[in-house]
């Protein structure tokens, strides 16, 4: 499966690792507050580390550099949670759809990849949000695409994300309601093999989270362009277990971060900040 790499799209050839992009460096200077440490919960105080699912690649939040670490936005500030903490993070490569049934088990403490706090997923765990994304169509250049019109078009998205389970299916349901050809929706395991459909014209758009489509496009060197504007934001959340007293430690850290400054210089070293947000909270779905 091919992947992006050397600062472009790769047209030819595969890798298991993804370039690690323009050089962002680390935010120094996050220190334990021990007030919100104490409300973590025993176990993990007492071992000294977050366990968090994530899938990669989903640039520029999430993603492999050249030497096989997990790098991106949503790493450095799980890491500033962490150190906030008083603990150490630790990346756990996963499945998107696996991510939350592992945190039920027990096997993570937390999920971190990009997701969407919804009200179906808070049904089955906590979120504590921290980003705000929208929905972004990107195209190949000078080959226009209406994502409010695109019967019969060709649409990559990556599995089990917003997208595939919803987005794109309620505008296909009404191209047929319509009396229109169905959207041909292509789900992919990895985002980036979405990204390099475009590119290839195998398919005539994508539909992903805004910060992961401008990433896309700024990698892409021309090839790729939006597709109409940004629209439905919705939150980014880390899940926890139910009811567990996680969720409120990981909101105050993050929320500390947001008061002193820290988690916005971030979102600026990634150029993500557009969907910056300044007040965290436990499940804020909105649908």
């Amino acid at each position: 499966m091919c992947v992006l790499a050397g600062g472009a799209l790769v047209l030819t050839g595969c890798s298991n690792t993804e370039d690690s992009g323009p050089a962002v460096e680390k935010v120094q200077g996050v220190e334990k507050v021990d007030a919100i440490a104490a409300q973590l919960p025993d176990k993990i105080k007492q071992s000294g580390k977050l366990i968090v699912g994530v899938n990669v690649p989903y640039q520029p939040n999430e993603y492999k550099d050249p030497s096989g670490k997990i790098v991106g936005y949503d790493v450095d500030l799980m890491d500033a949670v962490a150190a906030t903490l008083g603990l150490k993070a630790e990346y756990v490569e996963s499945a998107f759809e696996k991510i939350i049934p592992a945190i039920q088990a027990g096997t993570y403490d937390v999920g971190m990849s990009s997701m969407t706090d919804s009200k179906e997923r808070e049904k089955e765990v906590d979120f504590v949000t921290y980003y705000s994304a929208g929905i972004q169509w990107a195209q190949q250049k000078g080959k226009p695409i209406d994502p409010n019109n695109a019967c019969g078009k060709r649409v990559a998205v990556q599995a089990t994300t917003v997208e595939h389970t919803e987005e794109v299916p309620a505008k296909s349901a009404k191209c047929v309601a319509e009396g229109k050809p169905p959207i041909d929706m292509k789900a992919f395991d990895e985002q980036s093999a979405a990204t390099n459909a475009v590119v290839l014209g195998q398919v005539d758009a994508m539909s992903a989270d805004s910060p992961v489509t401008a990433y896309a496009i700024k990698l892409s060197e021309g090839k790729l362009e939006k597709a109409g504007a940004a629209f439905e934001s919705a939150p980014y959340g880390w899940p926890v277990p139910k009811g567990s007293p996680l969720a409120a430690a990981l909101q105050k850290a993050v929320q500390h971060l947001m008061d002193n400054g820290k988690y916005l210089e971030i979102a600026k070293n990634w150029g993500v900040e557009e969907g910056a947000i300044t007040k965290s909270v436990i499940n804020g779905a909105v649908s």
